[in-house]
């Protein structure tokens, strides 16, 4: 790690615990669970959207600590299951869940009935682990890569119109466990076709497509914490 970033990182954390002391209350938990969207692949860690978030909702008073990410680059739901199961989570340990993942079960044409089940799985873990139950639980969309300079060279036939299967069954979910669902497959769609807004592999997003994430959502994510 260069120093730029270990001060960087630093100073992320000394801006938490300084808006936390500073309303006088402990500051809330915050787990972020997915794969390579979620750990931001090839950003900076103070720049993919679980921080940015976490930053806007500490400076809106909401006094969210730095999130506690379980994701890499490449996972598919089970695989994912099983690094949850690792950790040795107690229940209602965070106040904040996210839930971002899929988008490797679709590209390895993983069974698409495997993924429904390990995806109502995970949202059943995440409202486990939450202390607000539902309430503090959100459900992010696959964003959709299929204009990407990456999915172009590759040929890649069919992306959009299997992400919406993949997206309409993550909004039946969020509607069976009533949680909070934010979309991002039209959204991120064009963005994918601007270089500017991909990291250097010209698939993933860069810290600017991450705002505009986290722009279209973090309203709803400070309404949603204020509610408990």
């Amino acid at each position: 790690m260069n120093t730029k970033y270990l001060m960087k990182h630093i100073l992320f954390g000394l801006f938490f615990i300084m808006m936390t002391k500073s309303y006088g209350q402990e500051p809330k938990r915050f787990l972020a669970l997915g794969d390579s969207y979620t750990v931001g692949e090839k950003v900076e860690q103070s720049q993919t959207w679980p921080y940015q978030l976490a930053s806007y909702l500490s400076e809106n008073d909401a006094g969210v600590a730095q999130p506690e990410v379980i994701a890499v680059t490449g996972w598919r739901t089970d695989e994912l299951l099983d690094s949850i199961a690792q950790q040795n989570f107690k229940p209602n340990s965070f106040e904040l869940v996210s839930l971002l993942i899929g988008v490797n079960n679709q590209y390895q044409n993983k069974p698409f009935k495997t993924f429904k089940i390990e995806f109502e799985h995970l949202v059943q873990v995440a409202i486990e682990l939450c202390s607000g139950d539902q309430k503090g639980v959100f459900l992010v969309g696959i964003p959709d890569y299929s204009l990407s300079p990456f999915a172009k060279e590759k040929q890649l036939k069919g992306v959009s119109s299997s992400l919406k299967r993949y997206n309409r069954f993550i909004r039946k979910m969020s509607k069976k466990y009533k949680l909070n669902y934010y979309p991002l497959q039209k959204l991120s769609k064009p963005l994918h076709k601007n270089p500017s807004m991909l990291a250097e592999d010209l698939l993933h997003p860069n810290a600017d497509q991450y705002k505009v994430w986290v722009n279209s959502f973090k309203e709803s994510v400070l309404q949603q914490l204020n509610t408990f």
